[in-house]
């Protein structure tokens, strides 16, 4: 099985920074898409920001030149800077990813167990 562990969640004030990161882990053998989504209380989950295993980025209209998507594929890591950060943007962050654990295996979509972003002053 393929773990996600996520990191770096905390309370922020308006217009301030937190970096999220997530490593997936256990029997990894190559890990496709990576991606962050977000559920605020009341809301359904959205994407927030993707990135394929070659670099290409998405990002949700809300988020587009405030946070910053990136990934380490040696360390099959993912990493979320989130910039000038808003009251709007709390919520619970999850990471995602699709892998597989062998070679000719299925491609699988895994979540991360969320951590929380709050903005508050």
């Amino acid at each position: 099985q393929v773990q996600l562990v996520e990191s770096g969640g905390g309370l922020v004030q308006p217009g301030g920074s937190l970096r999220l990161s997530c490593a997936a882990s256990g029997s990894v053998f190559e890990v496709n898409t990576m991606g962050w989504y977000r559920q605020a209380p009341g809301k359904q989950r959205e994407l927030v920001a993707g990135i394929t295993s070659l670099g290409s980025t998405n990002y949700a209209d809300s988020v587009k030149g405030r946070f910053t998507i990136s990934r380490d594929n040696a360390k099959n890591t993912v990493y979320l800077q989130m910039n000038s950060l808003k009251p709007e943007d709390t919520a619970v962050y999850y990471c995602n990813a699709e892998a597989r654990t062998t070679g000719w295996g299925l491609w699988d979509g895994y979540w991360g167990q969320g951590t929380q972003v709050t903005v508050s002053s």
